[in-house]
Parts: C-alpha cells; structure tokens; sequence
C-alpha cells in the first residue's frame, strides 16, 4: 500500500490502492487534537461559545493546520518585531547612556544601569532603590554579591532586552538561574529550566540537580535525578561526583534511595 501523503509514487488518493500510513495517521491525529486543544484554551473564556465549542472543534480537521500555522508564523514575526523594538535598550546599557546607579558584583568592577528601569523590572529592586518612601541618591551603587562581573552584565542584559545570546545562557545558565530565584524573575527562571532540560548529559546532570534543590524547582530535580538513574554507573564512578556528594550529602542519600528504588521495581518486573 502507498501511502497518499508521504509516498513518493503516489499524491492522489485512490483507496484501496493507496491510503494513509500509521504514521501520517497518527500524525494527523495529533495535530487535529492540538488544534482542538489550543482553540479550547482561546475560547473556554468566552461563554457564548461554549455551547458550540465541541461542535465546531469536531468539524475541523487537518486542513485547518496550515491556517493555524501561518497565524503561529503572523505571531512570531511580531514578536521578533517587537524584541527587536525593545533591544534598543541593549544598546543604552552598553553605553551607560545617562546611568544613574552603580551595580557591583562579588568581583570585579561596578556595572553602570539605570534605576528607572531595574525598579520597573523587579519589586526587589524597586525596594533596594527606596529608602523612607523616598528615592534613593543619584550614583548609590546596589550589590548583588553572589555573582560575578560577567554574571552580572548577563542578568543586566537579560533585564534590559528580555533575552540573551544563547553562549551566553549556556555559560551562565547555573549561576542565572539561581539570581532569577532570589531576585523573583519568572520569565527568567523558565529560560534556563527549559535550557537545562534540554541540555542534559553526564557531565551536567549533577549540577542541575545541584541548581534545582537550592531554587526549589521540582520540574527539574525530578528530570534531574530521572537521568542520574538511567546513566548511574557513567556519573557516580565520575570524578565529579565525589565532590559533589562531600558538597550536598543530602542529594547523594537520595540518588542512593532513588537507585535502590529504580533496582527494586527492575526486580519486582523480572519477576
């Protein structure tokens, strides 16, 4: 049997002799329920339409993907429009265009910023630059001395534009993510749990469960110590973990209690 979407032989369907494959089946099927799926979320609000909402979603098929497509494509491209607006910010920062405040890191020199901007980005911000109800001095400096000077010039950029270079997330993604939790930056902590989640190895994996247990962030100690278990004998007999278990004892009784665990169930199935 050709199949009449992904076959080279055949477009045009003519059953018995061609048909649909499983895979373009299953396909299609899933992005009918995805459709389905994001046009609930978009009209559950809207009580007028309720009524009618599994009617009209049951009526729709896949020809409508490429429509939801290029409105996805309409949406992104706005968007890139508009963090292309915003970047300009980038540019003002870099230069220290009419900063007004000194930011200083654990090391190293002090980064000039504007505190118009840090008070409308973050609540905590807002309160250091706040003394009495009344604002603080032009050129106080702030301290944010857990991270570096490069650390901190990426959380400033990331602050200012709502993005940053992708080697410069990867480099930074650890000691980001553990600002974005103490500082109260959501969007910020989203970025690099997704970035983290997408980039396990051997040789990370211990350090996101590290950053996930001190944020709290339980998505990811759970992705974490999934990939610690099914790649134990590759990370535990590492160089690395032998100072992470002196550094969080803790972590390593629970890949202790989470592999007896995973070896207990593997046994109970054998049997």
């Amino acid at each position: 049997m050709d199949c009449s979407i992904c076959s080279p032989v055949s477009h045009i369907l003519r059953p018995p002799r061609n048909s649909i494959c499983q895979g373009c089946y299953d396909g299609a099927k899933s992005i009918i329920a995805f459709l389905n799926k994001q046009e609930h979320n978009r009209d559950v609000g809207d009580k007028s339409n309720f009524s009618d909402l599994s009617q009209s979603n049951s009526s729709k098929g896949i020809g409508n993907a490429l429509k939801w497509v290029k409105e996805i494509k309409e949406r992104e491209e706005g968007l890139n429009e508009k963090l292309s607006f915003l970047g300009g910010l980038v540019g003002v920062f870099k230069d220290g265009t009419h900063a007004d405040i000194k930011v200083k890191p654990g090391n190293g020199s002090s980064i000039l910023a504007h505190r118009a901007l840090l008070a409308a980005r973050l609540d905590i911000f807002k309160n250091m630059l706040e003394t009495d109800g009344c604002k603080a001095p032009a050129n106080e400096t702030i301290c944010l001395p857990e991270l570096n000077h490069e650390e901190l010039e990426s959380l400033l950029e990331f602050l200012y534009s709502g993005s940053l270079p992708i080697d410069k997330l990867d480099k930074h993604v650890y000691s980001l993510s553990v600002a974005a939790d103490k500082y109260e930056i959501p969007f910020l902590q989203k970025i690099c749990e997704n970035r983290m989640l997408d980039s396990f190895d051997s040789s990370n994996a211990l350090n996101v469960l590290e950053i996930s247990d001190v944020s709290s962030n339980t998505k990811l100690k759970e992705a974490a110590m999934d990939f610690i278990i099914k790649h134990t004998e590759e990370i535990v007999f590492s160089t690395r973990f032998d100072s992470f278990s002196h550094k969080n004892p803790h972590l390593t009784v629970q890949i202790t209690r989470a592999l007896l665990m995973d070896m207990k169930n593997k046994r109970h199935i054998n049997t």
